[in-house]
């Protein structure tokens, strides 16, 4: 049995990894604009890309990925409950949704989200991660992506035959991914959503 108080170091760990904003801190290191001042003002992968550049943007995603991985695959390597395991690693997309670091304001998740995944399940990350990359090929939408890639999580899920417990953490996951996207739903409905490369 896993003992308690390793399981919340852990989580509180996880949360402060989370929380790191790789966005402004990419930003500040290279001079480009803080993204919480332009564009859509989320320090995410999307709008630090429109706004400070490729490079700060492609940064920005390995490190919103990195730190979801971390949390997951170190929660996995130390823990042997997956309840447990699924905690720290949910912990750390909480922490980029509400950063201590940034009043308790963040990102919308997903890069985080996915590292998450791949952290506690490889081959479902990798399947979650390939839907995103696809939709967003095809439809040039990158909140559309992730809308389905995380409306398809709990189905991928059920496709590796994970237990019901994974299957509520997929839930939950997408459930605080759709929320953050609530007004990219209503831009995606009414036509107004700004595709990957177009200015917001």
């Amino acid at each position: 049995m896993d003992s308690p108080w390793l399981i919340g170091f852990l989580i509180f760990s996880s949360y402060l990894l989370g929380s790191i904003p790789f966005g402004v801190v990419v930003s500040r290191l290279l001079g480009a604009v803080d993204p919480r001042t332009a564009g859509s003002r989320n320090v995410g992968f999307t709008n630090v890309l429109r706004v400070s550049g490729k490079k700060a943007g492609i940064l920005t995603l390995l490190g919103d990925i990195g730190k979801g991985w971390l949390a997951g695959w170190v929660g996995t390597m130390l823990l042997q409950e997956e309840s447990a395991i699924l905690w720290v690693a949910l912990a750390s997309v909480i922490g980029h949704l509400h950063s201590v670091f940034l009043g308790f304001k963040g990102g919308k998740g997903v890069a985080t989200a996915l590292g998450a995944a791949l952290g506690v399940a490889p081959w479902i990350g990798l399947t979650l991660m390939g839907l995103w990359v696809g939709a967003v090929f095809l439809w040039k939408y990158s909140s559309g992506g992730a809308l389905f890639a995380f409306a398809m999580f709990p189905i991928v899920a059920l496709l590796f035959h994970r237990s019901w417990t994974f299957i509520g953490f997929t839930c939950v996951v997408s459930l605080l991914i759709w929320v953050r996207h609530k007004d990219n739903l209503v831009r995606l409905w009414s036509g107004t959503e700004s595709r990957i490369g177009q200015a917001s």
